[in-house]
């Protein structure tokens, strides 16, 4: 029987170029050179769900990351230059953020150190939620906004926090840009100091150290060479406790932040376009009249008199109609009551709690014995509250104008419609015929100052009338409001202005009457970033090299398959002391793999161990009669878990149908003596590929551990030690096997049988959600007999949720 059990095989239509499993449960991400990345279940390779490249993301994708809780999955764009956070349960981006550069290796880890303080402040991070109050839902009734965000719950958005305890996105790109985002949020550290393009990089789980490994290409006609880096990042392990309440704090906001920036598209697509037509049917008016009078004057003559010009009657009987008017008016009503329920309860609520995160924020930089070295500035926090305060007095304008529009427009409104049913001889009801001194004077004001003609207008909007004035709070420009409020006789601005001290006083929000809604949050939202932006300065400068080697040069002609998972991988054990750098490298035509391991001690010092490995040969000799003479290469490699390595073997022998073999490497077989990897001296001033025969090298026969892979040319393997799976991928990049990796010895390929029988009648979800086009029986086709398959069956997570 062999090693591994077989679970799916699939051959997809488009080239795989990343694969990283999730790490709590049985799901796959894939991403493909169409730029769309895909979720695939272990159960006969199943999709569940595609998210298709499209403007608001990319279509180069260059980067996988899970978060360590498996909620999230993160991945990067070169086209864009942005990473996005995508929802494990939908393919909905919950979270986005630009980078400076292309990212080219991304790696999520979760802080495992243990303290008190840590424990204590795990206990009582819920006080925001006793003293805050729920954030509203948002509405559903918006299709813009479900394409970027579901509006299920609201509880969804929190998703981005994740649990307590730090966990960190770190980001490795060209040109030595690296990066680490807390909660994979917020930018925490900015690192110099590292040359090269990242090919790899592992932040060791008590945050004491940062070990990267690049690709340096010194002019475009050299070889590049690869270079090992490990750089010490001990402020953020000293600074644990401090660093993770920042952190947390920092998500927070930009959670609330986001949260906000959805509820304004939200208001921006509540405000319709249909409340245009007023302007646009009186500036028509105007360009076809032949009288001189006014429109103003048009309407105070129907208000006064009861009487219309000809030219109007046709305005208001054809183009407006009375149907049209009431459509209007209930539109109207309409999209300003849902802008102002989003005003009160979305933004009013999220602006509160970002106020109240900023002011914990701002004590925290106040203690500066805790803080300062993390580089929390108070005064910036104090410029961010500043426009935040701000950000709330537009809202409220905001919720002003669209009180005193909706007034305005009733009583119009229903005059009009009065005017316009005795034009026609219709009857008027009773209670619609009374019309007090008041409501006239009403409606006359209201004609007076939104029936101007103003052609100053016409290049800005292409109508020479602003009768609408809530929907030039909603547009994302830079312009000023085309009618900002009236604050003439306002006794408290002329107060204000009258008053030398007030003006200067921080205890007033500076309030921008010209500006609009989007402006303010904007400039609100560059505030934070800058004053948030400070840490990660300090806390990168902080952050200093600890090692340099330079491990071996690429040649050019080496790359003759499509590159996938590109080797060295780094990996750290759980004593965070003890780091493993796996790599191959060719030596005598024959790739084997290098493992370098750095032992740090308690007093700082470093102790740098590499062996080579090398596969005697292990098949069966029935196989091929000359399978004493065969020699192995190492393709592909994993770190499996803490104590084995996944590799993928091609023969090394020149001849036809070279067997591909997966098999696990148990690193108890390399380091049998524990001197033995010390016995090589290493220099940093040289190569390691220089001195490649002094390496000291181990042959391994693998006992049971191994699989020949027939009928697949596979290339590359991608495993979870936790949920115990692999997954190979073929050097075309499109042919995929799932093995299942831990099986019972003694377990019968019937028993098996049985078992998966007994599950499915027990209604078991892995089994219940078999595709019914024949997938069942995949697992044991060849690659030649699968066919190419252009569509999938999408399946849901929820009957995950027992199981996992």
């Amino acid at each position: 029987m062999p090693a591994f059990r077989q679970v799916g095989e699939k051959q997809l239509p488009q080239e795989v170029v990343f694969m990283s499993w999730s790490p709590k449960r049985d799901l796959i991400a894939l991403a493909n050179r169409a730029g769309e990345v895909l979720l695939h279940r272990l159960a006969n390779f199943q999709r569940v769900w595609s998210l298709p490249p499209n403007e608001n993301t990319g279509k180069e994708v260059t980067a996988l990351a899970w978060r360590p809780d498996g909620k999230i999955l993160a991945f990067g764009l070169a086209d864009t230059k942005r990473i996005i956070l995508c929802d494990v349960e939908k393919p909905e981006s919950l979270h986005s953020f630009s980078v400076d550069l292309s990212i080219t290796y991304m790696h999520w880890m979760e802080v495992t150190e243990e303290s008190s303080l840590l424990t204590s402040f795990y206990n009582a991070e819920d006080e925001s939620n006793l003293l805050l109050p729920k954030l509203p839902a948002l509405p559903k009734n918006y299709s813009t906004t479900a394409k970027i965000f579901s509006e299920e719950k609201s509880d969804e958005i929190m998703k981005l926090l994740g649990d307590v305890r730090l966990n960190a996105l770190v980001l490795g790109g060209s040109s030595g840009f690296i990066e680490i985002y807390a909660y994979g949020m917020f930018k925490i550290a900015t690192v110099t100091g590292v040359a090269g393009s990242c090919r790899g990089l592992c932040l060791s789980s008590d945050l004491k150290s940062l070990s990267v490994i690049t690709e340096i290409q010194s002019s475009s006609d050299s070889e590049a060479e690869i270079t090992y880096f490990q750089l010490d990042t001990s402020l953020l392990s000293s600074y644990l406790p401090e660093v993770t309440r920042m952190a947390r704090k920092f998500t927070h906001i930009s959670t609330l932040l986001q949260y906000i920036k959805l509820s304004l598209t939200c208001m921006c697509e509540a405000w319709e376009e249909i409340l245009m037509q007023m302007d646009s049917r009186l500036t028509k008016f105007v360009q076809e009249k032949n009288t001189t009078t006014s429109v103003q004057d048009e309407f105070m003559q129907l208000l006064l008199w009861g009487k219309a010009s000809l030219e109007l009657q046709a305005l208001l009987m054809n183009q407006l109609t009375v149907k049209g008017l009431k459509k209007l008016g209930q539109s109207i009503e309409s999209s300003y009551s849902s802008i102002q329920k989003l005003v009160i309860s979305h933004l009013q609520s999220g602006s509160e709690a970002l106020l109240y995160h900023l002011s914990e924020l701002k004590g925290m930089a106040l203690w500066k014995q805790k803080y300062e070295s993390l580089g929390l500035d108070a005064s910036g926090i104090d410029e961010a509250i500043t426009a935040v305060g701000s950000f709330i007095l537009k809202a409220n304008e905001l919720l002003q104008v669209i009180d005193s529009s909706m007034k305005n427009f009733k009583a119009f409104f229903r005059w009009l419609y009065v005017a316009m049913l005795r034009m026609s001889e219709d009857h008027v009801l009773p209670e619609l015929n009374k019309m007090t001194q008041k409501d006239i004077t009403f409606v006359a004001d209201f004609l007076t100052e939104h029936f101007n003609e103003a052609p100053e207008l016409y290049n800005r909007k292409g109508k020479y009338f602003n009768v609408e004035r809530v929907g030039q709070y909603l547009k994302d420009e830079d312009d000023d409001l085309v009618s900002p409020p009236n604050t003439e006789g306002n006794q408290w601005f002329n107060f204000l202005k009258d008053s030398t001290h007030l003006k200067e006083s921080p205890l007033l929000f500076p309030y921008y009457p010209e500006k609009s809604l989007h402006f303010v949050k904007r400039q609100m939202e560059g505030v934070i970033d800058q004053c948030l932006q400070k840490p990660a300065d300090v806390i990168g400068k902080s952050v200093h090299q600890a090692a340099c080697m330079s491990l071996y040069k690429i040649s050019q002609s080496e790359d003759c398959t499509p590159q996938l998972f590109k080797l060295p991988f780094l990996w750290n054990d759980k004593t965070s002391n003890l780091h493993y750098v796996l790599f191959t490298m060719l030596e005598n035509s024959i790739s084997k793999i290098h493992i370098l391991r750095r032992h740090t001690d308690t007093s700082r010092s470093v102790s740098n161990g590499i062996l080579a490995v090398e596969f005697g040969n292990f098949l069966n000799n029935s196989i091929n009669e000359s399978s004493d003479s065969r020699c192995y290469s190492c393709l592909d490699a994993h770190f499996y878990d803490d104590e084995t390595v996944t590799v993928v073997l091609k023969e090394s022998v020149q001849q036809e149908g070279k067997e591909r073999v997966l098999a696990q490497l148990p690193l108890s077989s390399v380091y049998t003596d524990e001197d033995q990897d010390r016995k090589f001296i290493w220099d940093s001033m040289e190569r390691l590929d220089e001195r490649s025969g002094e390496i000291p090298t181990r042959t391994v026969f693998l006992e049971n551990q191994w699989r020949v892979l027939e009928n697949m040319k596979a290339q590359y393997v991608s495993v979870n030690g936790i949920r115990k799976v692999s997954c190979v991928l073929s050097s075309n990049l499109r042919h995929v096997r799932v093995f299942e990796m831990d099986v019972e010895d003694d377990g019968e390929v019937e028993e098996e049988e049985e078992e998966e029988t007994t599950q499915i009648a027990a209604g078991e979800p892995d089994e219940s959600n078999q595709s019914a086009d024949g997938q069942d029986n995949v697992c044991d086709a060849s690659a030649e007999e699968l066919p190419d398959e252009t569509e999938e069956h999408e399946t849901s997570l929820d009957p995950l949720a027992n199981r996992f």
